[in-house]
């Protein structure tokens, strides 16, 4: 029987306390007096049991010794009579004639019996809440250290991370080298002068390997490392935070050099004052501990404190200031190089099939974090164990990416013929807008299957990491973003609800080139709203709108009037190519597949949309005469099966995306 298992229910603790009560109350009669009823009172005085007995008038009580000859051995008892039967008690005493008096000697219990009876009980009660305390903190030790530090220490027999285990974040890894090498021989620095840096804060996106870099510092240091969460400071009781922030600090200082790690700091870091109806007391006295701890540090004192987010945005600025956290480390989504790295790493002990490129399947994911991609590898790994083969190959690759992006492949989910014939023309339509516009990367894979909430999908692959995008790609997404919905009107005379998210991503893309990009000429380039990111509740939720309504009829106009555009782009080209689309989906429906080969092979006929007009964003400027410089194209090939490059995220790096209603791209790889 597992005891451990017994004792995690409330039932054992409720019978434990029944029980101490019990012995307590038993105990208070340890040389006490037992309450009889004045009827038994009565019958005792009749008989010749009775050797003492003593009358308290003024509480209308009795107390009676009892006889040794009784074989009680001096019992104690005692009864209450009320004052009707006042003569019937005395004579009753009168009559028994007790031996040793009446009401002549008051009968003492022994003194230590008497506090025997107050204290154990007493005691017994504290022994069972200090038991309860103790195993709700996980052992006898914790009950008074509410206030300390729950950091955990890491050991040198602990496994330990290197820099040679972290890929894809070179710079991150040169900034926190110079903290090691600082921890390791602070004299070289403090020969010319140069300070400690007394914090280093860690932001990105999640999954890009924020809290594996506190984990390789630690293990190259070779330094006390404690580790701690965010959440771990704040607790139900007032007061509690701030002493551990205190405890951890002094335990820092007193093993120096150290460094202190705090993941997901913003959970004790974030802007005061902030939040609706105010903030809070106690996380915010825990923060001004942490301001004042980071702020009183002896420069002389090599401790460092390393904390990692994924939202710096919401962090106190007293926080962010120099001479808190000195340095900010910014650990974004790998490029090429890193995301190659990133598979060579986590490619480590798998068996890879002899024709499998990592360099292939590094630029089969643009947008994919670390995470994404050991959880590409292990996909590979499971699907790959599940067809009991023993090499990882392409195929198990290019599956797991899939699954990675847009789900796993929804095998139960039939779709009849009519929506499979609509799903068909529906991703054909995206294709065929997407090859036939003059700035979108290459379409390298479509298929009508269901995947994750998606009844189909078409995948688009930029041929490099982007970091920007011109107003001409983002008018050819809108037109390939519109190219499902316009497939639907011109073939079937009749659209579905699969656009919808579509029609949303669309919208957005034209909101921001309207209030973010300038790329209109009736608004201009002015930013309208405030700034871009994650709202923060509380700081936020308070702004007004800071230009007119005028200007905002404007705005909905431009953003009408860009979609209306990319709409007839795209039937346009559809309507151009209206054999390339037939042809397509008939091979969609035969095939439910098609791979980059295949599509090449049936876009080589499309008639390209004519070039825009050279935009200004003032019709008053003059065109020049020069002619603009030339792009040069990227000479990288793409390989067949490569993911969705999709719509670009703001800060122009590719991101897919997934329609929420059955159509569309697959969902952001990246958050």
């Amino acid at each position: 029987m597992n005891l451990k298992r017994i004792f995690k229910g409330p039932i054992p603790y409720i019978l434990i306390a029944i029980i101490a009560f019990w012995i307590g109350s038993s105990l208070l009669n340890i040389g006490g007096y037992k309450e009889i009823s004045t009827q038994d009172g009565l019958e005792l005085l009749k008989g010749s049991t009775v050797s003492q007995a003593v009358i308290t008038q003024g509480e209308n009580r009795v107390d009676l010794t009892l006889s040794k000859a009784d074989g009680d051995n001096g019992k104690l008892v005692q009864f209450y009579f009320v004052d009707a039967r006042a003569n019937d008690v005395v004579k009753a005493v009168d009559s028994a004639a007790p031996k040793d008096g009446f009401n002549d000697k008051v009968p003492q219990s022994n003194w230590w019996l008497s506090m025997a009876s107050i204290l154990i009980p007493l005691l017994l009660v504290g022994v069972f809440f200090w038991w309860m305390l103790s195993s709700m903190q996980g052992g006898g030790s914790k009950v008074m250290q509410f206030g300390k530090s729950k950091a955990k220490l890491v050991s040198k027999e602990s496994p330990k991370v290197t820099f040679d285990d972290v890929a894809g974040a070179d710079e991150a890894i040169e900034e926190l080298e110079e903290i090691k090498d600082f921890l390791k021989d602070p004299a070289k620095f403090q020969a010319v002068g140069a300070r400690i840096p007394k914090g280093v804060l860690l932001y990105g996106p999640p999954g890009t390997g924020k809290t594996l870099l506190a984990r390789a510092v630690a293990g190259e240091a070779g330094v006390p490392f404690y580790s701690i969460s965010g959440s771990d400071f704040v607790e139900m009781f007032v007061g509690v935070g701030a002493s551990r922030v205190r405890d951890l600090f002094q335990q820092a200082k007193e093993n120096s050099p150290a460094i202190i790690f705090v993941d997901e700091i913003d959970a004790v870091g974030r802007h005061r004052g902030a939040g609706m109806g105010g903030g809070h007391d106690e996380r915010e006295q825990t923060l001004n501990q942490l301001l004042v701890e980071m702020d009183g540090f002896d420069p002389k004192t090599n401790v460092i404190l390393i904390a990692a987010t994924n939202r710096p945005d919401i962090l106190d600025p007293a926080l962010l200031r120099p001479g808190r956290f000195d340095r900010q480390i910014g650990v974004d989504a790998p490029d090429l190089n890193g995301r190659r790295k990133i598979l060579e790493v986590h490619g480590r002990g798998k068996p890879l099939a002899e024709g499998v490129d990592l360099d292939v399947v590094a630029r089969k994911t643009p947008g994919f974090t670390g995470a994404d991609l050991a959880n590409v590898l292990n996909e590979a790994a499971l699907l790959t164990a599940r067809s009991n083969a023993q090499l990882i190959d392409n195929r198990a690759l290019d599956e797991a990416i899939d699954r990675v992006v847009a789900g796993p492949q929804r095998r139960t989910r039939v779709m009849n013929d009519k929506e499979k014939l609509i799903t068909a023309y529906h991703e054909g339509g995206h294709a065929l807008a997407a090859a036939a516009m003059n700035h979108t990367d290459p379409v390298t894979k479509i298929t009508i299957l269901p995947r994750g909430r998606a009844l189909g999908y078409t995948m688009v692959l930029p041929l490099e990491d982007k970091y920007s995008v011109t107003r001409n790609e983002l008018l050819d997404q809108l037109a390939y973003a519109m190219g499902g919905r316009v497939a639907e009107e011109i073939v079937f005379h009749d659209p579905t609800t699969g656009a919808s998210n579509d029609i949303e991503k669309a919208t957005g893309i034209a909101r921001k080139m309207v209030t973010e990009y300038g790329m209109t000429t009736d608004v201009g380039p002015v930013k309208l709203g405030q700034a871009s990111g994650e709202m923060f509740l509380g700081r936020d939720m308070g702004h007004q709108r800071d230009y007119s309504e005028q200007l905002a009829e404007h705005v909905d106009r431009q953003v009408r009037d860009l979609i209306e555009q990319a709409h007839n782009e795209a039937w346009q080209v559809i309507n151009d190519n209206r054999d390339i689309l037939d042809r397509l989906a008939s091979e969609l429906l035969e095939k439910e597949t098609l791979d980059h080969n295949q599509l090449e092979d049936i876009f080589k006929p499309v008639k390209k949309l004519p070039e825009r007009p050279v935009w200004l964003s003032s019709d008053e400027r003059p065109v020049s005469d020069r002619p603009p410089v030339q792009i040069p194209t990227p000479k990288a090939p793409i390989q067949p099966g490569a993911t969705d490059g999709g719509v670009t995220s703001e800060d122009g790096q590719a991101a897919s995306e997934q329609s929420q209603t059955g159509h569309g791209k697959p969902r952001p790889a990246t958050a």
